[in-house]
């Protein structure tokens, strides 16, 4: 059976650096640094004072106060990224038959925030007096169940809980669920709001975070000097349809979304395979799924954390998989704008490499001075460059051992 056609007709996000994919997109290719002091809580005790902290985002104004008040804020968030990925497609819901509609939205840790106040308001006034509203706020399905809610999609609802990998998975599932028959059109993404004291303190104290005090030189992949990773927090939701129910309703198409690939390193927790054979091996499926050669691909957003581990071994991954290739490919990572945003991260990444492709332009790895042997790609160091592009991969590599990879195809009628 032929496979069917799968597109990207809509899209939305709010980030460390925009509220819209407008604003997002001029960030990144002023190349804008969207990491800075944590304004959220007081970080005197604390070792971590940065992070990517979405900013002048009046939440209550654009969702209702009423509202916000029973949502986490990575839920919060979502709702914000969904709407304007669903204006931005100019889908017409009573046209629909929105039990073929469906969401995957991932978030990593869901409602950490929530967490950390109840855990403060039991130990003050008993266990029993926490919110009514706690657990619907700190499931991390809860994004994806208010997004079937407020749009009425009747179809599959789930949340993909991957770690960093989540948000690609959820793009990844998407787009199968739509080739393969079950659906024409699936809103899917990931959120993520783990700028706390608790959620910080975690990462702190298992080593994964930057402790500079620099915001130029924290979040900064492939460097030479990398020393963790800088959390961010933020969404990116992007409408999937069928390629012939899209025509038909005369939407836009940013870019066609052609393999996938997710497979599990079953090696370490925390640590990538040695030489990143999971993360190949990963690759090596995307491709094949979308009957693409290595030597089609023209960029890869990489994982790219500013972590010791990853860093290197994403780029033996791309060694083995791209060969000589590897040398012709543009390689940068957009967390050097943005931090990591965990669950959310693989969905704003897969928006920046649909718009590299729809632009030409390929996003630049910022803050990159100090060369590293290990990591001997052209990661696009510092200034976003102008590129014929075809076809680009994006990568996501998640705690636990999970890899995910998906690879997109300019749109050309």
């Amino acid at each position: 059976m032929e496979k069917r056609r799968v597109v990207i007709t809509g899209m939305g996000t709010v980030n460390p650096v925009g509220n819209s994919v407008a604003e997002s997109w001029e960030a990144v290719q002023a190349g804008t640094c969207g990491i800075g002091p944590i304004t959220r809580y007081d970080t005197s005790d604390m070792k971590v004072k940065l992070a990517g902290e979405v900013k002048n985002l009046d939440i209550d104004a654009l969702l209702g106060r009423r509202e916000t008040k029973k949502m986490d804020r990575f839920t919060q968030l979502a709702l914000v990224a969904a709407d304007e990925c669903m204006a931005d497609s100019g889908l017409d819901r009573e046209q629909e038959s929105l039990d073929r509609c469906g969401v995957i939205f991932s978030s990593g840790i869901g409602g950490f925030e929530t967490v950390g106040e109840a855990h403060q308001r039991g130990e003050s006034r008993g266990y029993d007096a926490v919110s009514p509203f706690m657990i619907p706020m700190i499931i991390s399905n809860m994004a994806a169940g208010h997004i079937a809610i407020r749009y009425g999609f009747q179809g599959m609802c789930s949340c993909v809980v991957t770690a960093c990998a989540g948000g690609t998975n959820a793009v990844g599932d998407a787009f199968r669920h739509i080739r393969d028959g079950y659906a024409e059109v699936m809103l899917c993404g990931g959120a993520e709001a783990a700028v706390t004291p608790l959620a910080m303190g975690g990462f702190t104290a298992m080593k994964a975070l930057c402790e500079s005090t620099d915001p130029l030189r924290a979040s900064i992949p492939f460097d030479g000097e990398r020393s963790g990773f800088v959390m961010g927090e933020g969404a990116g939701a992007l409408l999937l349809e069928e390629l012939g129910h899209a025509r038909a309703r005369g939407a836009k198409i940013y870019a066609e979304v052609v393999g996938y690939g997710a497979n599990c390193d079953a090696h370490h927790i925390t640590a990538p395979a040695p030489g990143g054979a999971g993360g190949a091996a990963c690759m090596v499926q995307a491709l094949a799924d979308g009957g693409v050669s290595p030597e089609e691909v023209d960029y890869i957003n990489a994982h790219g954390t500013s972590t010791p581990l990853n860093d290197a071994s994403e780029t033996a991954a791309i060694h083995t998989v791209f060969g000589a290739h590897a040398k012709k490919l543009m390689v940068s990572s957009t967390k050097s704008m943005t931090g990591h945003l965990l669950g959310a991260a693989g969905a704003v990444e897969a928006i920046f490499t649909a718009l590299a492709l729809k632009e030409g332009y390929v996003p630049a790895t910022i803050g990159w001075h100090v060369p590293d042997p290990a990591c001997d790609l052209d990661i696009v160091p510092n200034e976003c460059r102008r590129a014929d592009l075809r076809i680009a991969l994006s990568n996501s590599l998640g705690f636990g051992g999970h890899n995910a990879a998906i690879v997109l195809k300019k749109w050309e009628e």
